[in-house]
C-alpha cells in the first residue's frame, strides 16, 4: 500500500492516551466503587494484583490496538471525521459488542457492561480521531 500514512508518534500517544483514561474512569472520581463491586472485588484483592504485568502487558496490548487502528486508517485520504467515525463504529460495532455478548454469557450485570462498555467505545472514538487528525 503505497498510500499508508502511519504516525507512529500519535500511535504511541494513543497508547498513553489508554492508560490515562483508563486510570480516571476505574478510578474513585468515576467508576471505581462501582466497578469494584460488579466485580466482586476487595481492596485486598487489588493490592494483590501485580501492577508491572498488569500496565505492562495493558500497555503493550494498547500499543498493538493503536497500530491496527492506524492501518486502519492509514489511507492518505483519512481525515479527523473518518478517524472518529470508524474508531466509533470499532468501539461500538466490534468491541464493546463482543464484551456485551460475552458478559451476557457471563451473567454480569447491565452495570458491569455499561461501566466497561462505555469505556472501550470511548476509547476507539478517541484513538481513531487522534489518528485521523494527527496525520
Amino acid at each position: 500500500m503505497e498510500n499508508m500514512i502511519i504516525n507512529h508518534v500519535a500511535v504511541f500517544v494513543c497508547a498513553i492516551f489508554n492508560m490515562a483514561l483508563g486510570a480516571l474512569w476505574y478510578s474513585p472520581a468515576l467508576f471505581y466503587k462501582a466497578w469494584k463491586a460488579e466485580n466482586n472485588l476487595s481492596d485486598e484483592q487489588l493490592k494483590q494484583a501485580n501492577p508491572l504485568k498488569m500496565h505492562g502487558i495493558s500497555f503493550l496490548l494498547s500499543y498493538m490496538m493503536a497500530y491496527n487502528m492506524a492501518a486502519f486508517l492509514g489511507d492518505a485520504e483519512t481525515d479527523w471525521q473518518w478517524g472518529l467515525t470508524a474508531g466509533f463504529l470499532t468501539g461500538f460495532g466490534w468491541a464493546a459488542a463482543i464484551f456485551t455478548i460475552i458478559a451476557l454469557f457471563e451473567q454480569k450485570s447491565w452495570r458491569y457492561i455499561f461501566i466497561n462498555g462505555f469505556y472501550i467505545i470511548i476509547y476507539f472514538t478517541a484513538i481513531g480521531f487522534i489518528l485521523g487528525i494527527w496525520r
